[in-house]
């Protein structure tokens, strides 16, 4: 594959795979799948779906598509797929709303938005529990839930709540990724 012109360091979050059981995509796999697609520097962190690489200078969307194509023609399912520029993910971290929560990075949640939301604030609230904080910042999405992700009811019914398709990252994976595109 030619070097590309310009390319544009991105991040790529993939949504529901490798969960449960299902969806099983090797990260070996996938990097190779990327890179067959034109995609160069390819790298992975965790398996959880989180990738890092350089792209060309088109729209995020069309470098998502590509990157759920490529899935859907060797593993025979379409996962949800958004891309970032760099400089988004760089700006979610730094606008944490909820400094006093970056001790506990893991508790530390940031969604991000497949378009723009315009939530009931009282509905939130409503599923919220006692120790849990949240703000939305444009098109993301910030979760304190200091009991953990997994005992949190408003992480389960996110995307009902805002009315658009949101796929999540803790603070700690956010930082790493941060990491892996300064290499």
């Amino acid at each position: 594959m030619a070097t590309l012109d310009r390319s544009v360091r991105r991040v790529a979050l993939l949504r529901g795979i490798n969960v449960g059981g299902r969806n099983i995509v090797p990260m070996a796999e996938l990097r190779a799948d990327l890179e067959a697609s034109g995609l160069e520097g390819v790298r992975t962190y965790i398996q959880s779906g989180n990738v890092v690489m350089d792209a060309s200078p088109e729209e995020p969307s069309v470098v998502a598509r590509r990157i759920a194509d490529a899935i859907d023609a060797r593993h025979g399912f379409r996962p949800q797929v958004l891309v970032l520029e760099s400089n988004d993910l760089q700006l979610a971290v730094a606008d944490n709303p909820f400094p006093d929560a970056e001790s506990d990075p893991k508790a530390l949640h940031m969604s991000f938005l497949t378009g723009p939301a315009a939530p009931d604030p009282r509905a939130i609230d409503a599923v919220c529990s006692a120790s849990e904080r949240w703000a939305l910042h444009e098109k993301v999405f910030y979760l304190h839930a200091p009991d953990g992700i997994g005992r949190s009811k408003l992480a389960g019914r996110l995307d009902k709540l805002l009315g658009v398709p949101a796929t999540g990252r803790n603070l700690r994976t956010a930082r790493k990724l941060l990491a892996m595109i300064d290499e």
